[in-house]
């Protein structure tokens, strides 16, 4: 009874407060909090180094984080290097294999990472000198094996041929290039010529100028006090020795006169990638951060209550998401908003950013978005000073941008005082509505529509990784699709015309393949298995460690895709009466011989480069899904080829590269393969092929 009574007593307090309570105004804000965050232990090294210690003794952890104080460097001909670098540095040390490293790290439980610019180390306290004898090492003697070496570069190859499919990426590397068009490591983009020309001399003397004790900082957090701190941190890092760190000034990037169009092609996009950027003039803890900050947020930094947001997705339904992100760093300063918007809208779109764009710097915010934003970025702040790692970070942003030392203890103060006026004048200051750098990532078809935006009416036109280019010009062929695809048949039989092509490859009856197959930066392979029984029945298998995850079969009468679930179940899907006669048109070990039947529907694009290389390129129609074949104008193999197929989930690309062709029973196969599907690359080796030794009818049943 007295439990009942109670709540009851309560239940009516509430009740009676909340009726004299007017909730059609907003509560004023209360003062902003004092932030009480305790200074962390700090001292150098002989050799430099500069020790940040957290102590947090809640949990038997600790973590070591190593930062260089070198800026970054300009790579040139060589741009990736850092890149490349810093996912070789735990690749093996002069006392240490990788197998060695990674064995002796997973056995005590510890975490280590490393990139062109740091390393770090957590584990438990116990394991503690173990752990910091393996970081060490790598910091000391790391020595990229030439195996690891060319491991990773044609793991970066495969992901190079995956940006080109992926429009989020494209439009990245043209904001990059539009901002820091020259002479800045911000506008620096890896491509397959600059990867070509990094060679493992070149890490290991990045390696050398890069990590080095002076001007570095050791981020020392956990379960530790400051006079162990000072015993391990001279005992492991004191006599580490190396040359002075890297200064470089760079520019603060291009502002264009006038708004500026780029467009970067990606064929059959039925979305566009819109990204609109432009730089700021601005240093880690300038007076106007906070309140850029602020604006930002409120603008499009996050959540469905933005400007953009509430314009482009509630108002307007033309996208699921329209953002606006800052970054303020020492190098270069810049902020950019964008969204992936319907191609018919794509103009439209546009329009709305450049409106919202102006009316930032005309019209005074509401006191509610402020406000609303403002407490979020308040609660952001102070969760984050639940981790112990974040009072650590504060001191180091504190000494390497040179803030106050009170900068942290007074950001809610700060930010609890930015009103409307800071606010446009921040917009006003910083916003440049008629000077931006208009990125679009799409379709062609939109060309004519978004001219409009630029101020002199004129595209520049950029590629995958953001160089200026020219729109796509096919040279004029010397050769029809019918000789080119008569040529690639001589080619692959060694025959001297297509008769004699046509019997060589109407002995082959029948041919397994096995093929491994190897996902780009997965540790794994799959086993592929491939089955063609003449005319026109094939079977492929996928297996995963004995486990088939799919299947296809085509009986020529029938085709079938069966393929694991996440619930372990298997899905089934039937080919159409349509899908079954395209299939039928090109079924076969090489498609071309049906293709020559149909002749009429090929269509010579022309002649095209890739890699220093000339080819014919064959486009044709398989349903909805449009191919192109790339024939090497010197051999006439196909060593290249492209997919777009429409699905209810979008488009669906896919490209593969063919090399080392070998000859079986007189006919040339590739025996390598480096398949693309979206953004996913896929390393294909034939490992096994057998030609006319017999297949069992029964793996082309179809029930």
């Amino acid at each position: 009874m007295k439990n009942i009574t109670l709540a009851l007593t309560i239940a009516l307090a509430a009740t009676s407060v909340s009726a004299q309570v007017d909730r059609s105004t907003a509560p004023e804000p209360g003062p902003a909090p004092e932030i009480n965050i305790a200074d962390p232990q700090v001292f150098t090294l002989d050799n430099g180094m500069k020790v940040i210690l957290s102590s947090n003794h809640d949990i038997p952890k600790v973590s070591f984080n190593l930062v260089m104080g070198s800026d970054p460097r300009l790579e040139g001909n060589k741009a990736g290097l850092s890149e490349l670098a810093g996912d070789l540095l735990l690749s093996g040390t002069s006392n240490r294999s990788k197998d060695e490293l990674d064995q002796e790290k997973d056995f005590i439980g510890a975490s280590l990472f490393a990139s062109s610019s740091s390393i770090y180390m957590s584990c438990l306290t116990k394991h503690m000198d173990k752990g910091l004898d393996i970081m060490t090492d790598v910091m000391k003697n790391a020595n990229f094996p030439e195996d690891e070496f060319d491991r990773i570069k044609k793991q970066y190859e495969s992901n190079l041929l995956s940006v080109k499919t992926d429009p989020n990426s494209m439009a990245s590397n043209a904001m990059s290039k539009a901002i820091f068009p020259k002479d800045h490591p911000y506008g620096e983009i890896m491509t397959e010529k600059t990867l070509e020309n990094i060679k493992r001399q070149d890490v290991i003397d990045f390696y050398k100028k890069q990590f080095t004790p002076a001007g570095s900082y050791l981020v020392i957090v956990g379960d530790i006090d400051e006079e162990k701190a000072k015993s391990v941190a001279e005992e492991h890092f004191s006599n580490w020795e190396g040359t002075v760190p890297f200064e470089k000034s760079y520019s603060n990037g291009y502002v264009p006169e006038g708004n500026r169009v780029i467009f970067v092609e990606k064929p059959g996009a039925v979305q566009s990638v819109i990204n609109i950027a432009f730089p700021v003039k601005m240093k880690p803890g300038d007076e106007d951060q906070i309140k850029l900050s602020v604006l930002n947020k409120l603008f499009g930094g996050g959540g469905f209550g933005t400007r953009l947001m509430q314009n482009l997705r509630e108002d307007k339904a033309y996208t699921y998401g329209a953002y606006s992100r800052m970054n303020v760093n020492r190098e270069g300063s810049w902020l950019s908003a964008a969204g992936s918007f319907r191609n018919e809208v794509t103009d439209s779109a546009i329009t709305q950013f450049l409106y919202e764009f102006d009316r930032i710097t005309k019209e005074e915010v509401s006191e509610e978005e402020l406000s609303l934003n403002k407490s979020s970025m308040n609660g952001s702040f102070a969760r984050s000073l639940e981790s112990p790692r974040t009072v650590a970070n504060f001191a180091l942003n504190i000494f390497r941008n040179n803030l106050p030392s009170d900068y942290y203890q007074t950001y809610l103060k700060k930010l609890s005082s930015v009103n409307k006026d800071d606010i446009l004048a921040t917009a006003k200051k910083y916003f440049k509505p008629e000077n931006l750098n208009i990125i679009v990532v799409g379709n062609p078809d939109v060309l004519e529509k978004i001219k409009k935006f630029d101020a002199d009416g004129k595209i520049e036109i950029f590629d995958a990784f953001g160089n200026k280019t020219k729109q796509k010009e096919y040279r004029k062929s010397d050769l029809s699709a019918e000789e080119v695809m008569k040529n690639y048949l001589m080619a692959i039989t060694g025959a001297k015309n297509l008769s004699k092509a046509k019997k060589a490859l109407d002995k082959i009856k029948s041919v397994k393949k096995v093929i491994e197959v190897v996902p780009s930066g997965s540790p794994v392979s799959l086993t592929m298995e491939t089955y063609y029984m003449a005319p026109n029945k094939e079977m492929t298998t996928m297996q995963f460690q004995g486990m088939e995850v799919q299947k296809q079969v085509f009986n020529g009468e029938k085709g079938v895709t069966i393929s694991m679930n996440q619930t372990g179940g298997k899905d089934t899907t039937m080919m159409t009466k349509e899908e079954i006669a395209d299939k039928n048109a090109t079924a076969g070990l090489f498609p071309e011989i049906g293709l020559l039947k149909h002749v009429d529907e090929l269509k010579l694009l022309g002649l095209d480069s890739l890699k220093g290389k000339d080819y014919y390129v064959i486009e044709y129609t398989e349903g909805e899904t449009t191919n192109q074949a790339y024939y090497n104008k010197e051999t006439f193999l196909k060593e290249h080829s492209s997919s777009i197929e429409p699905t209810d989930d979008g488009v669906q690309e896919m490209s593969a590269s063919f090399s080392e062709f070998e000859k079986h029973k007189k006919v040339l196969f590739p025996h390598k393969t480096i398949q693309l599907v979206g953004s996913q690359s896929m390393n294909a080796t034939l490992k096994e092929i057998e030609i006319n030794k017999g297949v069992d009818e029964s793996k082309f049943t179809i029930e």
